[in-house]
């Protein structure tokens, strides 16, 4: 009798991977999604990431590590701390699986090397900001700004994207959002978007270069127009209610990201055949 052949499976560019690479990539996603929470609660409230560690925010009861495993642990505990019964809140396990998905996708996608690294870490970056300018409407400074500087530092090193093509991004990216900032006011006679939005867009421009910026915007303004149109529709918000802006421009870079040069690729085919 032949041996029986081993399990593999197969990444987008055809490399084939033990599935247990798959599990591994997914554990230290959720892992450093239990990081982004962290993120996500402190930095609006301009907290330190780092110091004191892991605790309830409504009975400061230090969280021990086997409270403090991802999504296993909220399931466990029926999403109430275990100290004082408050409910933990239903968004720290979707970071969690959320960041876990991711990277196990850019892995699929982009295979094994330094790029999916720094994807990765763009990844998780834009979960952070969809985060806080949900729950806060702060997109931080924290974030933004080093993203900026790495995304530049990476497009010049181990990204395709190149350090020319990462600077022009940035500019047009962060450029092009600074104009329709200051075009909002007389258009519309209220501000249209924030400096956190301009900065964010900045620091997608420097990671991924000046075409997959401009989809961005364009995808982002898309989703965001639709979303605005049927939540007023359905008279959950008002015209004069601001939704914010951020998560869509984070939905338009991971679009541009793993489906970017497929839509370029296609949009140049329609105009020049």
């Amino acid at each position: 009798m032949g041996e029986e052949a081993e399990p593999f499976l197969v990444l987008a560019n055809g490399t084939q991977i033990m599935p247990v690479w798959y599990l591994i990539i997914g554990l230290v996603g959720a892992l450093v999604g239990s990081f982004l929470n962290v993120c996500i609660y402190r930095l609006p409230r301009r907290q330190s990431i780092v110091w004191p560690g892991s605790h309830c925010p409504a009975c400061t009861t230090p969280i021990t590590w086997y409270d403090n495993i991802p999504v296993i642990s909220y399931v466990l505990l029926a999403g109430r701390c275990r100290a004082c019964a408050v409910p933990i809140p239903w968004h720290y396990p979707v970071v969690e699986g959320l960041n876990a998905a991711g990277y196990i996708g850019l892995f699929w996608y982009f295979g094994p090397g330094w790029p999916v690294a720094v994807y990765a870490l763009l990844y998780s970056a834009l979960i952070v900001v969809a985060g806080t300018d949900l729950t806060h409407q702060i997109i931080p400074n924290a974030v933004t700004l080093p993203g900026i500087g790495i995304g530049l530092l990476s497009a010049a090193t181990v990204l395709p994207t190149g350090l020319a093509n990462g600077v022009i991004g940035m500019l047009v990216g962060g450029g092009l959002l600074w104009f329709l900032a200051w075009l909002s006011p007389y258009l519309f006679g209220k501000e249209g978007m924030g400096g956190g939005d301009i900065k964010l867009m900045a620091m997608i421009g420097a990671f991924l270069g000046w075409k997959p910026a401009l989809l961005t915007i364009l995808v982002g303004s898309l989703f965001g127009s639709l979303i605005g149109i049927t939540l007023i529709g359905a008279r959950l918000i008002s015209r004069q209610d601001y939704i914010p802006f951020g998560p869509f421009l984070v939905g338009g870079a991971l679009v541009a990201l793993f489906f970017g040069q497929p839509m370029l690729n296609w949009y140049h085919a329609l105009l020049f055949g």
